[in-house]
């Protein structure tokens, strides 16, 4: 059995006077009412039996309301313990223009049910396995009377995006593109060329293609370089596969993250909203969607005192001026108790530097920095900066 690691990363620090660290994983996060997010459960597998935690947003009112599903990569280690994936910053673009989202956890993936199946370096039987459950998701949706079963799009990223270009060769009603951003799958250890496996698995998925796609990959991807996206291009779209391909330069430290970053939204927005023109999916802005309420800058102290920041040990001063070169979004959490947390890119970068620094600690953490400002207060506000904090 191969070891795959291909989801767009986050990370997440805690830690108090010698204490430890919190995965991301196990930060629990509130539930966006902005955006009506919801957790259903969907039934797949060949008898149904399977049941796939997913993440729910919708516009308010009946509907029926066109749909994208969202479709996630793969973390390190055990699928079990991965972390529901949300991709806020997508689904708020789509909510605004009418859609419902549905962001399913696959078989075996966080708190679905089933296991999960690895087919080490075969990709076309990966790419057709994750796609089995996609395509459980469109039929169950499509039963629903609030959701326009003939206006569907997908996308999905890292290994969600390899899945997704994968069930572009499956006839399925109502589904008029799919997008592609990153996608692949990436082994680790083994002797297998599993750059030519992907390429092999392309080729086939383009002789089969029959729906529309959109693809987008950064120059610095650490997963799949220019030169290895050149060859999946070249197989899928020489064997007849109907694609346009996206290769935008460099973002931030990894490409791969871009989907998932609050920054990559100009990157892949336009080129998304040219997309669903072509294929005949609605695109105007008709709902209005709260942009989330910021923490407000204080002068408390400049961003790189580090003599400034309270409670802390040496240990976590070290951490803090560490925590200064983090891109961002970021955030830097402390509590009287000297523990520390800090959460960098990604989504609800807020709530995951909280829940890190309070998993180290009995006493409440407030949030002391948020991307290049200081929001502490020798006062705290009981709303925006209590140990619960906002919604990035």
């Amino acid at each position: 059995m191969f070891a795959v690691f291909t989801r767009a990363r986050q990370f997440v620090l805690a830690a108090a006077l010698g204490c430890a660290t919190l995965p991301a994983a196990q930060a629990q996060l509130p539930l966006d009412a902005r955006l009506n997010e919801q957790i259903i459960m969907v039934p797949a597998g060949p008898t149904l039996n399977v049941q796939l935690e997913t993440t729910l947003y919708k516009p308010a009112g009946p509907g029926p309301f066109p749909l994208l599903i969202i479709n996630h990569g793969k973390s390190p280690g055990d699928p079990k313990a991965q972390s529901r994936d949300r991709f806020v910053y997508m689904a708020a673009q789509f909510v605004k223009r009418g859609y419902a989202v549905m962001v399913p956890m696959r078989t075996g993936f966080a708190h679905s049910t089933g296991t999960y199946t690895d087919y080490g370096c075969n990709m076309k039987a990966n790419g057709y396995q994750q796609a089995g459950d996609i395509a459980d998701v469109i039929a169950y949706a499509r039963s629903l009377n609030w959701i326009d079963g003939e206006r569907i799009v997908i996308a999905g990223q890292s290994y969600g995006g390899l899945a997704s270009v994968a069930l572009s060769t499956q006839e399925l009603p109502g589904v008029r593109g799919v997008m592609n951003f990153a996608g692949g799958l990436k082994v680790h250890g083994g002797s297998c060329d599993w750059q030519q496996a992907l390429v092999n698995a392309f080729a086939e998925y383009g002789r089969k293609n029959r729906i529309e796609t959109l693809w987008m990959y950064g120059a610095n991807d650490s997963y799949f370089g220019p030169q290895l996206v050149s060859r999946l291009h070249e197989a899928f779209h020489g064997n007849g596969g109907r694609v346009d391909l996206v290769a935008y330069g460099a973002f931030k430290h990894d490409a791969h993250t871009m989907l998932g970053s609050r920054d990559g939204q100009p990157i892949w927005l336009p080129e998304v909203e040219r997309f669903l023109q072509r294929i005949g999916m609605p695109t105007e802005q008709v709902y209005a969607v709260a942009e989330p309420v910021p923490q407000a800058p204080t002068n408390y102290a400049a961003l790189d005192d580090v003599a400034a920041v309270p409670f802390l040990p040496e240990r976590g001063r070290q951490q803090y001026r560490a925590f200064l070169s983090k891109q961002t979004p970021r955030a830097f959490a402390v509590s009287s108790s000297g523990a520390w947390g800090w959460a960098e890119e990604g989504e609800s970068v807020n709530e995951r530097a909280l829940a890190a620094c309070q998993s180290a600690s009995r006493q409440p953490c407030r949030l002391y920095t948020v991307d290049d400002y200081v929001v502490w207060s020798d006062t705290p506000d009981p709303v925006n900066n209590t140990a619960t904090g906002r919604t990035e």
